[in-house]
């Protein structure tokens, strides 16, 4: 019976706090239901669980949320319902689906559609028979789970600040949305030397009876070599696979966490009900950090299986298109090393780690660091301090020094070429070899830091991105991904444009997407209104007002401001301030600063992706082309093969 009642709990729980999705989806599931349900449950059909009242086929009217079935009857009801549908899946009415690359050739059918070759065949009456006869669940200590310790009780569903939700007119609906949102507080801050800087904001404009939680333990040992970047993966993958049996029972009833080792140390997050979170986030810490041994695998041959996973995901790189290769080499040459290790060092890395590898550094994972904070959602300041004292307590960390704290990302910077230099270029091979496409991206790379200066560089990519799609895709038709648009790497913006091709070489991609960028200004800046400026800045204006629609979403926003250390709560109204002050002349002045570089050279990125078959190869490019810090060409510009990254970054970082 308490299976039941639980499940009946869990979908009213989730009907009595359902989030705002996308209009489309919506719309799409009303039609849906309008074909399934009477008119009083268009909407809660689908969402609500035991709708019948009793056999005789009356149905729920009320949309009041439950806390239980509402008498014996309504129960019997349900369960006589569930053991009928039970009871007409047999074996005898099974289809079973095999997927397997060894079928190839040993198939007689081909679907119409698609072309895929299949057979279909009875299963043997042998087999049959057996299911048919199969062990009882409690034979093989199959029973039905415990109660749900985490479903959260009535009075842990109270909101603490609740939140009206009234019809409003278009004025106060605009008035809200310009209202500055109240930051987050910093509630502990425990000194350079100290232990834990706490930020934490009540939340006082969901409404709902949720929390998330973040907690990183700052430390810069964690992926200090391609080793333990790889044995990092390996930790993630065995904890979140040995904690999904206590995680399950959380998980439905909308409790979740994470655990990602970052170059930064290791972040823990929780999220959901914040009645049990506190409780949850407890278990999951201490046999995160203190019972690590249940979290690893129990020997050798378990620990292949983990080592296989990472090693197919590695080798995944491979059958990647080759757009993304130019994306993925343009973005290391832009990283310090310990933030983001080759895929090749990975590879080499991950075969030769071993399970007394993987324990000797999860074993040191925790041992010492610094604890940075946010808690956000419904729970008092009393109860967020009580949180991470909870967490302090299990992860029983070794406080460090303030210069033992990891340094925060700094892009590395192009060096700077003449307005009429070459870009600097990474050109390599795809790795695929039936991948008969080319590719190209050139990057223009803005150190300035401003609120005016990343606004100017989206208005850009606004203008210009339907642009280049119109000139490269539709007008010449060189392929189907053409795109152009802004990346931030810390404080720094890149804006970028990138075409894929089946037809042309690399150099040809690189001409048409160099000429584009050398017509942008004349072609397309120039001839801009002031009132065509204020269309492309309103529309920006109106994204950064746009209200966060749900709690995970501004907390998440929050904590990037807090683990980048820029505390910039205010960042999207300070950057619609600076769009509201956005001429002409100053896309040009950026355009001719940042793009031409005519003040003072610019810089500028050309990573290409040479296929080795194929319309649109051409001979292969080196693997390295000797670079050193002194290796550039007669224009200024550093030609690189994938295999010179490593160095190239080396110089950077001294060099800056």
């Amino acid at each position: 019976r308490y299976i039941f009642e639980e499940v009946l709990q869990i979908s009213e729980l989730e009907w009595r706090f359902l989030t705002k999705g996308g209009a489309g989806g919506y719309a799409t599931s009303l039609v849906k239901s309008m074909q399934e349900y009477p008119e009083p449950l268009y909407i809660a059909g689908p969402r609500r669980l035991a709708l019948r009242k009793s056999s005789n086929g009356k149905l729920l009217e009320s949309e009041k949320p439950r806390t239980g079935f509402s008498s014996d009857e309504e129960l019997m009801d349900t369960m006589d319902a569930t053991y009928s549908l039970v009871s007409k899946l047999t074996v005898d009415d099974a289809l079973i689906t095999v997927t397997s690359k060894t079928f190839n050739g040993k198939t007689s059918k081909r679907e119409k559609w698609y072309g895929t070759n299949y057979n279909v065949r009875p299963i043997p009456l042998k087999t049959l028979t057996q299911w048919q006869n199969c062990a009882t669940a409690s034979t093989l200590d199959i029973y039905y789970p415990s109660p749900n310790v985490f479903i959260p009780s009535e009075a842990g569903l109270k909101v603490k600040i609740p939140v009206k939700n009234e019809a409003k007119s278009q004025s106060e609906l605009i008035k809200e949305r310009t209202k500055p949102v109240a930051p987050p507080q910093k509630i502990r801050d425990d000194g350079d030397d100290g232990r834990w800087t706490v930020y934490f904001k009540q939340d006082d404009r969901f409404g709902q009876p949720k929390a998330y939680a973040i907690f990183q333990l700052l430390t810069k040992e964690v992926l200090s070599s391609p080793k333990n970047a790889v044995l990092a993966d390996l930790y993630q993958v065995c904890a979140n696979d040995k904690l999904v049996e206590y995680a399950y029972d959380a998980g439905l009833v909308g409790l979740s966490f994470d655990v990602q080792v970052l170059p930064r140390g290791v972040r823990l997050t929780f999220g959901g009900y914040n009645d049990k979170l506190m409780q949850f986030a407890s278990y999951v810490s201490a046999k995160l950090s203190q019972d690590v041994s249940s979290l690893l695998p129990d020997n050798d041959e378990e620990f292949e299986r983990y080592k296989d996973r990472i090693v197919r995901a590695l080798a995944a790189f491979d059958v990647q298109q080759p757009y993304s290769h130019a994306i993925y080499y343009s973005s290391l040459l832009f990283l310090p090393k310990k933030f983001s290790y080759t895929n090749v060092e990975r590879r080499e890395a991950i075969q030769q780690v071993s399970l007394v590898d993987l324990t000797q550094y999860v074993k040191g994972l925790w041992k010492s660091g610094r604890g940075l904070a946010l808690v956000q959602g419904n729970i008092d300041k009393k109860e967020a301090l009580e949180f991470v004292d909870t967490l302090d307590k299990t992860l029983a960390f070794k406080t460090i020094s303030a210069d033992e704290i990891p340094p925060l990302l700094q892009p590395l910077s192009l060096p700077i070429v003449p307005t009429e230099g070459a870009p600097h270029r990474i050109t390599v091979s795809e790795p695929n070899p039936s991948n008969k496409n080319a590719a190209s991206q050139v990057t223009f790379q803005c150190l300035q830091t401003t609120e005016k200066a990343h606004v100017l560089i989206e208005i850009l990519s606004s203008i210009l991105s339907d642009q280049f799609y119109e000139d490269l895709r539709t007008k010449q038709q060189l392929g189907y991904i053409v795109s152009a648009g802004v990346k931030g790497i810390a404080d720094t913006r890149n804006i970028s444009f990138i075409c894929q091709s089946s037809i042309v070489s690399t150099q040809t991609i690189t001409t048409e997407i160099l000429k584009f960028i050398n017509g942008a200004r004349k072609k397309f800046l120039e001839p801009l209104t002031e009132d065509q400026v204020t269309v492309y800045t309103r529309a920006l204006i109106v994204q950064r007002f746009e209200p966060d629609k749900k709690l995970p979403t501004e907390a998440s926003r929050n904590w990037n401001e807090i683990s980048t250390n820029r505390l910039q709560f205010d960042r999207l109204r300070k950057e619609a301030g600076a769009l509201r002050l956005i001429k002409k002349e100053d896309i040009l002045e950026f355009w001719d600063d940042v793009i031409l570089g005519l003040t003072a050279g610019r810089r500028v990125l050309l990573s290409e992706t040479v296929p080795q078959s194929g319309e649109a190869s051409t001979k292969a490019p080196p693997k390295s082309t000797g670079y050193s810090q002194s290796s550039v060409n007669d224009e200024g510009s550093i030609v690189l093969g994938q295999n010179d990254v490593d160095a190239y970054r080396r110089n950077r970082e001294i060099s800056g």
